[in-house]
């Protein structure tokens, strides 16, 4: 029966494990000394060697002949029906299937059971972030206190999602990427073996494709060995479903040359071709990296282009400006987000290309959104349900006192004639609230969360704490906001203000305006 060649190529064996001997070395020593954990950690991204290296150390704390290196013999029964999978002291759950609180108390459960034959039972569980929190819960105490007889191996690639409680339990191994020199090297072996035939290039883009994934790599090296010949790069690019490097480069050329029609052509080249167009853009970014790198600093070691590569990279970084290859890769960057969620994947990277080659910045692109997002927006949207909100208070309309030290500047424009559509964001609101800080923390603590919009020389603040009220009837506060604006802004401003606990909608300035004018309230300086 036919085996996948990653599950026949497993290590079983720590020296086996690449790119981890911060993890192996670690674990072999505590075999050795008979001082391993009762519960253990190990994340990292995919295809790294967690699982594999849980299942080494699960067969080495119970191998009947363990070799002196705290590897496990391979040849006792305990290490072969491991290796099958039919010890029943070791066990392996898949908590993106078993996640449940029940699953957990079911293990929690047969833990007061003793092993069958070996001398601890281990329960090793994959992508444990999968689990929800009741049945983290459910785990939580066991692990904290287990029998002498049960170990845990916990393994995820999502480690924020674990809970702290439980990382503070265990002893955690975070495993690295598998370096390049050593995917290429575990490749040229099993194709040897297996009698693959190869060439160096496929190779070398196997690994850089599979992202520094062993299993990836290995499973990738599978598919393309059943062309039945010599597997060549472009074999490997069919096989992967990514573009050709030569249609990489040439793209590349196309951009910085502004050719927009030949840009075009290569893409629908490639989907005619049933290319996959996100992956497209992902490729575009690593090589647009390396021209970034090699304009900085020249060093292709840092480089993640396959060798042949380099010189026409070489002269793209020679040619142009960093600010050009920055402006470049910062909008691929942004295209590649977008094509997760966008209804059309080769329009919108035929949109990117097309604002590249016409020196579109991110900004200007998005300018729409900025403007939009602005402080205005920002406004509006922290004044959301004010509308039908009744005052929080009588002073909800503030006239700040202002100290006798300094005059009162008027509005430049009289305040009955301003209307809504007149104020803009005070888009130096954030720097005045730095240089209050400076002048009276006290101040600024009762404006955190405020914002404000300015027309002529009148500013409108509309804050949210209600120690506003109070704080600013005292002259020296006012006067330290008066400072704060004027040194900011160069001058000082009259200043209304209105206080409410929750967010308001944009009507609120025009109500402002409206109560002034109606109540005789007037616009103060500070």
């Amino acid at each position: 029966m036919y085996q996948a060649l990653y599950r026949k190529w497993r290590p079983l064996r720590f020296p086996d494990v690449l790119s981890q001997p911060h993890v192996t070395t670690t674990l072999q020593n505590q075999i050795k000394a008979q001082t391993t954990a009762h519960a253990y950690l190990f994340t990292g991204s995919r295809g790294t060697g967690k699982t594999t290296c849980a299942r080494i150390l699960a067969k080495a704390v119970n191998c009947e002949h363990p070799l002196p290196d705290g590897n496990p013999c391979l040849e006792c029964s305990i290490c072969q029906d491991a290796e099958k999978g039919i010890l029943s002291d070791i066990i392996e759950i898949d908590a993106a299937s078993n996640n449940s609180v029940e699953d957990i108390r079911e293990l929690r459960d047969a833990t007061v059971y003793t092993p069958e034959r070996c001398k601890f039972k281990i329960y090793i569980i994959d992508e444990v972030h999968m689990l929800s929190t009741s049945a983290f819960n459910a785990l939580l105490k066991i692990m904290e206190e287990p029998p002498a007889y049960v170990k845990f191996i916990l393994a995820t690639t999502e480690i924020h999602k674990v809970p702290a409680t439980i990382i503070s339990r265990c002893q955690r191994y975070d495993f690295r990427r598998i370096q390049q020199k050593d995917l290429v090297a575990r490749l040229n072996s099993i194709a040897k073996q297996e009698k693959i035939e190869i060439t160096k290039q496929a190779v070398e883009f196997i690994a850089k494709i599979s992202d520094g994934g062993m299993r990836d790599a290995i499973s990738l090296l599978d598919r393309c060995s059943a062309y039945g010949e010599t597997i060549t790069e472009q074999i490997v690019s069919e096989s992967a479903g990514t573009a050709g490097r030569n249609y990489l480069i040439q793209l590349l050329q196309d951009l910085y040359q502004k050719n927009i029609p030949d840009s075009l052509k290569i893409i629908a080249e490639l989907h005619d071709n049933s290319k996959d167009l996100q992956r497209l853009c992902e490729e575009l970014i690593l090589m647009q990296r390396d021209i970034m790198l090699l304009k900085a600093t020249g060093d292709i070691g840092l480089l993640h282009s396959m060798t042949d590569e380099i010189p026409a990279l070489q002269n793209i970084a020679a040619e142009q400006d960093m600010s050009r290859i920055m402006q470049i890769l910062e909008n691929l960057q942004i295209c590649r987000e977008r094509m997760t969620k966008a209804i059309n994947k080769r329009t919108e990277l035929e949109l990117y290309l097309i604002r590249i080659c016409n020196d579109i910045s991110v900004q200007q692109a998005n300018q729409a959104e900025i403007v939009n997002s602005s402080e205005l927006q920002a406004l509006y949207a922290r004044i959301a349900q004010l509308e039908q909100q009744k005052p929080v208070s009588e002073h909800s309309l503030i006239k700040p006192q202002a100290s006798p030290n300094f005059s009162e500047p008027k509005p430049e424009i009289d305040i009955k004639k301003m209307k809504l559509s007149d104020f803009q964001p005070l888009t130096q609101w954030a720097e005045i609230l730095e240089e209050c800080e400076k002048l009276n923390p006290a101040v600024l603590g009762s404006l955190t969360g405020s914002k404000a919009v300015c027309y002529a020389n009148v500013i409108l603040i509309i804050a949210e704490n209600q120690l506003f009220v109070s704080m600013f009837k005292k002259p020296e506060n006012a006067k330290s906001l008066g400072d704060a604006i004027e040194h900011v802004m160069g001058k000082r401003y009259a200043v209304l203000a209105k206080c409410s606990p929750e967010a308001v909608k944009p009507q609120i300035v025009q109500e402002m305006l409206e109560q002034a004018k109606n109540s005789g309230i007037p616009t103060t300086a500070v």
